[in-house]
């Protein structure tokens, strides 16, 4: 019986505007569904094994998985330069031995906090729909190239409340896009709102 090839993993890595957390690139789809976030390593709660493992890093803080990267939250006390190296190797060997990177059935069945979605359902009004359809077509993009996700929260009198993950969670200047950037876009093109905030998820 011949050996199966092993498949071959290539990682690059991105630098984030947020200098905590580094995005570390692959070719090969982590989770295709959508994203997911874990701030604590009890927060997994069984749902992703690879996650599980990268938290036996000491230094690792926090994970924002999504599509085909893994964004990393590293302790104060720690530097890049000394921690890439080791967490490219130990992604390559993990996705090399083809371990499995998400529990289907753990995500079923973990009941988590609803974090909001940037989909328009039938209960939405006009002004919210829009206000989704610029988060979706125009600012999420962008924020994923940064290693983290937007997702809108609510609108209560003229306040969009929207949630930030992964790299843009808690980065200075994420606030500066948020107001500079979202903020002013959105008055532009939808009146009836007057300011954008963030809420940690």
């Amino acid at each position: 019986m011949t050996e199966q090839p092993k498949r071959i993993v290539s990682i690059y890595t991105e630098a984030t505007p947020n200098p905590g957390n580094m995005k570390f690139v692959v070719n090969k789809m982590l989770y295709s569904r959508k994203n997911i976030e874990f701030k604590t390593a009890e927060s997994v709660q069984g749902r992703s094994p690879f996650a599980d493992a990268l938290f036996e890093f000491p230094f690792v803080k926090s994970l924002f998985i999504s599509n085909n990267y893994v964004t990393v939250a590293k302790n104060d006390d720690a530097e890049w330069f000394e921690l890439i190296p080791e967490v490219k190797e130990f992604i390559r060997a993990y996705l090399v031995d083809m371990k499995p990177v998400m529990n289907e059935e753990a995500l079923a069945t973990v009941v988590v906090e609803d974090a909001g979605t940037n989909e328009a359902s039938a209960d939405d009004d006009e002004i919210v729909v829009r206000i989704k359809e610029i988060l979706t077509k125009y600012v999420q993009p962008a924020v994923e190239m940064d290693g983290g996700s937007i997702v809108f929260r609510s609108f209560n009198q003229g306040v969009v409340t929207v949630g930030m993950q992964g790299a843009c969670s808690g980065c200075p200047s994420s606030t500066i896009t948020l107001k500079a950037g979202i903020e002013n876009m959105m008055r532009r093109s939808i009146p009836e709102v007057k300011e954008v905030v963030a809420e940690a998820i």
